[in-house]
């Protein structure tokens, strides 16, 4: 479904950052007639939750740039991007208008279990690369990688919201970045194992 498709690239994009997708889908919403939240959502897209959503966009976007805080953020985030998934994921696949389908209003708890396991397999995939990231790069990385994230996840939403047969295709390539990633860490960390042995081989950040 149509509607599936777009919660799953937003919750998606939620793992990466929290808040892109949900000041994305609560100014389309407010501003555009592209989504029309369902009731008990409309609160999405009022004055207050796009002000403080703003602020805490913000403070994502400096905090998850700087090392060590990265990785301190990041476990924060662990109980905030999969919620946040799955809130998007319930708010958009509810508003119905996108396929005409009711199958997903009718069983709102199936979008919320998708859009937080989404967000969750993203999120974790990012928070175990960064500290190796942090660390092979002296803290150099963080930023970039950071910068880079953020690009994705305001991509993806967009993707998501405006063209979503391509979330497939997205999400294929993200899972294949996840992938590649964690084998690139992987391979990282066995070397320096071998070079400085298993104390020193993974510092702390």
């Amino acid at each position: 479904m149509i509607a599936a498709l777009t919660g799953m690239g937003l919750s998606a994009a939620a793992g990466l950052n929290a808040y892109i997708p949900f000041m994305i889908v609560a100014l389309v919403a407010r501003f555009t007639d592209v989504i029309t939240l369902p009731s008990g959502f409309e609160w999405i897209e009022s004055p207050w939750a796009i002000g403080v959503g703003a602020v805490l966009l913000l403070t994502e976007l400096v905090l998850d740039k700087i090392p060590a805080i990265d990785t301190v953020n990041d476990a924060i985030q662990t109980f905030i991007r999969p919620s946040m998934g799955g809130l998007i994921f319930a708010a958009t696949t509810a508003a119905e208008d996108l396929d005409r389908s009711t199958w997903m209003a009718d069983n709102p708890w199936v979008g919320v279990v998708l859009g937080i396991v989404v967000s969750g397999l993203v999120h974790s995939g990012k928070m175990a690369a960064r500290p190796a990231i942090n660390a092979g790069t002296l803290g150099a990385g963080a930023p970039v990688v950071s910068t880079a994230e953020d690009g994705a996840s305001l991509g993806l939403s967009l993707v998501a919201i405006f063209i979503p047969l391509l979330v497939i295709v997205a999400l294929i390539a993200l899972a294949w970045l996840l992938v590649w990633l964690w084998l690139k860490v992987r391979r990282w960390r066995k070397r320096r194992e071998t070079r400085l042995g298993p104390d020193t081989a993974y510092p702390r950040v």
